[in-house]
């Protein structure tokens, strides 16, 4: 196993800056108490070509479920599991979130050394569809299969190539199960790509004060992990190498990388990267909020969506110079197995 590495390094002028003892987090109360930012949404320039595909529904997949306004998958589907939104303001997210990661892996749709010839390819949790549409461009042929992905797979033994996994974080509880039905689905010889980003964020240049609402993002995802059982802490945890090691696969390598939160750096690319980073986190992250704080760490809506306001605010205003984390995985089952 190769050791981290940091590719993206965020160009911050000084040592780490964290605070030693972080404050915790903070109640939401306090977000109600703050006045709530106008959004005058100045970064809306960035457009979305969204592609379309057609997939064979079921009736109880369209029965959502309304909250607070945003809908969301019915319970049949999720088990209650999944707390993101599945509207056309959630699903523009996506689009645009799968344009950040495209420049984020200079311009890669993947990493891992495929063959030419694959012959099956699986993108997990795929969202609006967009990665599996580019990916078949290269590897001719797309289909669209809805079932749960945290329960056994329903795939033959020994059939992929290849299988991607895309920013899960807080969507799964057990990782190791889920790479188990991987490794039995998968080819001897067939790879895997993991990348998925860390709740608490990084800032190099003591930039980001723990009662910020940069800040106060890691500390309140952990909390909803804690209570959820949902993993968050998809880098610190270290669960995807372990777990991916543990089911059983070699020749795994692993990357970590920093992604500006907004175009704050001064390097041009870190600047292009932050800046389509910005405008995906910043389209929807009341998505993001609006269904796990009141039902997991009692929220009211107000405080909700006044934590939401400042959040964006901090993203748009960029004196926090804060960084996501990801982690990049790569893997192979044994040719012998």
């Amino acid at each position: 196993m190769s050791p981290p590495t940091n590719k993206a390094q965020s160009p911050g002028p000084g040592p780490a800056g964290e605070p030693s003892e972080p404050v915790g987090l903070l109640a939401g109360s306090h977000w109600a108490e703050q006045e709530q930012p106008v959004d005058d949404d100045a970064d809306s320039a960035l457009g979305s070509d969204v592609a379309s595909s057609t997939a064979s529904l079921s009736s109880s997949i369209l029965e959502y479920r309304t909250i607070q306004g945003r809908t969301y998958h019915s319970d049949a589907v999720t088990d209650q599991e999944y707390w993101g939104s599945n509207d056309d303001i959630a699903n523009e997210m996506l689009d645009m979130s799968h344009h950040f990661m495209t420049l984020f892996l200079d311009g890669k749709l993947y990493t891992a050394p495929l063959k030419d010839n694959i012959q099956n390819a699986l993108d997990v949790c795929t969202g609006t569809g967009l990665w599996a549409i580019d990916f078949a461009d290269e590897h001719p042929n797309c289909n669209f299969d809805i079932e749960d992905v945290t329960k056994p797979w329903t795939y033959e033994e020994n059939y992929f190539d290849y299988v991607h996994i895309r920013w899960l974080t807080a969507v799964v509880k057990n990782w190791p199960a889920l790479y188990r039905e991987v490794y039995r689905c998968m080819k001897p010889g067939g790879r895997l790509e993991h990348i998925d980003a860390e709740v608490n964020l990084v800032c190099l240049d003591g930039t980001m004060p723990p009662n910020t609402a940069i800040y106060q993002w890691g500390q309140i995802w952990t909390e909803i992990g804690r209570k959820t059982g949902l993993v968050v802490n998809m880098v610190d945890s270290g669960c995807m190498d372990d777990g991916i090691r543990e089911a059983g696969f070699t020749n795994i390598e692993v990357e970590d990388l920093l992604a500006p939160v907004s175009p704050w750096p001064v390097d041009k690319r870190q600047k292009e990267i932050g800046f389509f980073n910005c405008a995906f986190l910043t389209q929807d992250i009341e998505g993001f909020l609006t269904y796990v704080c009141p039902t997991v760490l009692g929220w009211t809506e107000k405080e909700t969506l006044i934590y939401a306001a400042i959040l964006r605010r901090e993203y748009k205003e960029c004196k926090v110079h804060a960084n996501f984390k990801w982690r990049l995985v790569r893997a192979q089952k044994p040719l012998d197995a």
